[in-house]
Parts: C-alpha cells; structure tokens; sequence
C-alpha cells in the first residue's frame, strides 16, 4: 500500500507557516544565485516493487534524485490528462512505423 504523509516538525517558532493542525506547509529554500523557493516535505511509504520502479527511473533518466523523477512525472500525468479531458486519443508508434493505439487510463 503506498501513502504519503507531510512531515510534522516540532515546535520552532513558524506558526504564521503552519496549517489548521500545526503542519507545516511549506519552506523557503535558497537556490544557486540567491533565488529563493517554496517547498513542501513529503515522506512516502512505497511497496519494495514500486522502490524498484524508482530506482530504475531514476536511473534510466539520469534523475539527481528521487524528487527529481516523481516532479518529472507529475508534469507527465498532468499533460496527459489535460489532453485526454480535450478528447485526445494517444498512440504509439512501433519500430516498424506502425501506430498502435495506447490507452493511458483505463
């Protein structure tokens, strides 16, 4: 079973950051050239099989790290799905120039 769940930290002062049940929502992180961004920590509970999954993407896609695969697949998924809600239909084309059809949501 795969579950996320944001982390909780302890007590420090950011309660202005915090939501309705003291999480915290986001923090600010510097980037290279001073730029500054928001994030939100996510810590995920995967089966060992989707772990593989991961890793293999990861590696395959010469990723930096895990976040790196699964923001890379966010935008993916949320491509596709703007296009299937537009009524597109996707294929694939074979090696041999062939295009079959590809149903991304079953």
């Amino acid at each position: 079973m795969s579950g996320f769940k944001e982390e909780t930290p302890e007590a420090d002062g950011n309660e202005e950051r915090r939501g309705r049940r003291g999480h915290r929502h986001g923090r600010r992180h510097k980037r290279q050239g001073g730029e500054e961004r928001d994030t939100t920590r996510v810590q995920l509970e995967l089966p060992p099989q989707a772990m593989e999954r991961l890793q293999q993407l990861k590696e395959k896609t010469e990723a930096a790290s895990y976040a790196e695969v699964i923001r890379n697949a966010l935008r993916l998924y949320e491509a596709l799905i703007q296009e299937a809600e537009r009524g597109a239909e996707f294929q694939v084309k074979e090696p041999d120039g062939t295009a079959v059809p590809y149903r991304v949501f079953l």
